[in-house]
């Protein structure tokens, strides 16, 4: 091959490689394709404190619909139905009336000891059975958590507000005690729906610290009955405040449920209140709610995946 050739051949690669370099190269494309629309990924927010509340509204219409299951479940192919709101602490009432009051001579501060004993029993059976149920509502909603996106909080607080139905019917039942006993009602009264709702805040506060636990340590359950009848005890439903010593007082109403009971006693029979106590029992409420919010909102990541 002579040389005037191999420049003919170099010239020719040159102008096919400018060719080539001036043409759009083709776009690069990815393996997939991506979605119509965006996927979105929900997952709970790592601070306590982003506690929707507009969300939380929003969901109001599912509390509504929790709450009213949780109503209908509890009393379904039931033969007495609703009454089991007054046989519960009717015959709690009487037998505390036989064995304290009768056998025992548990002073009542100056009111009949069945009045007495049942103005205790219905906070107390009440928050009872609303921490019991709110404990154990997760786990016996986990194909609910696993399937679809809301607030889990709406969840606890639903076991609870199922109970304000039994806790109607009780008061029915004290207001008819009340006429055979021949008492009568004062201006205290109207201070009884706070009660309520304090007792109602102190139960989604310890049932929403009970249920986040009872989804990764299942003894909770368990040991849930037996805590709640050492609170019983630990609480003044068989006997008065005033039977504590002065000086031991205090421990007592370290335990939030000693202001309110005593403030159920004091807004339906008339008496004055210990306002020293409902204050305590206040702000110790209000600390449970805090706290377990807290905790809750730390463990509701992982609901989905141990539950």
């Amino acid at each position: 091959m002579n040389v005037s050739s191999t420049e003919e051949i170099e010239k020719l690669k040159t102008s096919q490689a400018s060719q080539y370099d001036i043409l759009p190269r083709p776009k690069e494309t990815s393996s997939y394709s991506l979605p119509d629309e965006p996927v979105v990924t929900i997952q709970p927010s790592k601070k306590w404190v982003a506690i929707n509340l507009r969300d939380l509204w929003a969901y109001r219409d599912l509390l509504y619909f929790l709450t009213w299951r949780d109503v209908k479940v509890r009393y379904k192919q039931t033969a007495l139905g609703a009454l089991w709101a007054i046989i519960q602490p009717l015959f709690t009432m009487l037998i505390f009336w036989l064995f304290f009051g009768r056998l025992a001579g548990m002073p009542s501060d100056g009111i009949a000891y069945p009045l007495f004993a049942l103005a205790g029993l219905i906070p107390w059976t009440f928050f009872a059975n609303a921490i019991t149920n709110s404990g154990n509502s997760l786990v016996g909603s986990a194909n609910l958590i696993t399937k679809v996106y809301f607030p889990r909080m709406i969840i606890p607080c639903a076991s609870v507000g199922a109970g304000l139905i039994d806790l109607a019917i009780a008061f029915g039942l004290m207001a008819v005690m009340m006429l055979w006993f021949g008492v009568h009602l004062t201006i205290n009264l109207l201070l009884l729906p706070v009660l309520v709702l304090l007792t109602m805040m102190l139960a989604i506060g310890v049932g929403m610290f009970m249920s986040a636990l009872n989804v990764k340590y299942r003894d909770i359950r368990y040991a849930l009955p037996f805590c709640i009848q050492i609170w019983m005890f630990a609480s003044p439903i068989i006997y008065p405040v005033t039977l504590v010593p002065e000086k031991w007082r205090w421990l007592l109403q370290l335990n939030p449920m000693v202001g309110i009971i005593d403030g159920f006693r004091s807004a339906i029979f008339g008496r004055l209140f210990d306002w020293k106590g409902l204050v305590i029992s206040t702000v110790i409420t209000l600390s449970v709610l805090v706290y377990s919010a807290y905790h809750f909102r730390r463990m509701e990541k992982s609901f989905a995946d141990v539950v």
